[in-house]
């Protein structure tokens, strides 16, 4: 289940997100500042082309969904998502929560967003998160993909990206 987050999700989102395992699977590393935070917040808020969306599994909150760059005209969007990394390990449901994030996410921008495609880029290294797009009927864009420098090393980035069927 996908909800709109509120105010009193950000501190949470923050701390999700500066989880060393996310941090280390994204293209962004630092450490994210409660100030620095404070003010994509409030950016995103004022931005009618973002969605920060909370995730829930199994009645907990349990990790992020962002659409970002929205076109509704060209019926697009580019997403990105995130877990509670140790809440879910702890639970035992790291795995099966994030194959429902996905479906939910899917789900969200097809039937909520009425997008006609969304994809998104992963580091070409995370095959696991590449290869569970797949399943999900997401296929590469080579022509979207580029290099970038992430903490001093080149890192290969992969496109991936889901359009509608019906």
């Amino acid at each position: 289940m996908l909800r709109d987050a509120f105010d009193t999700d950000v501190e949470t989102i923050r701390q999700w997100r500066n989880h060393p395992k996310t941090r280390g699977a994204s293209i962004y590393t630092a450490y994210i500042t409660p100030e620095g935070h404070a003010r994509w917040w409030t950016k995103v808020q004022a931005d009618p082309t973002k969605r920060v969306l909370i995730f829930s599994y199994c009645g907990q909150d349990s990790g992020v969904v962002t659409f970002n760059d929205h076109d509704a005209a060209a019926g697009t969007a580019e997403w990105g998502f995130f877990l509670d990394v140790d809440g879910l390990t702890e639970r035992g449901e790291l795995l099966p929560a994030w194959m429902e994030l996905e479906k939910a996410a899917v789900t969200y921008a097809f039937d909520e967003m009425r997008l006609k495609s969304f994809g998104g880029r992963t580091l070409a290294w995370n095959k696991q998160v590449i290869a569970l797009h797949r399943r999900f009927g997401f296929v590469e864009v080579p022509e979207r993909a580029y290099t970038t420098e992430i903490d001093g090393q080149e890192q290969s980035v992969v496109w991936t990206e889901k359009t509608r069927t019906t």
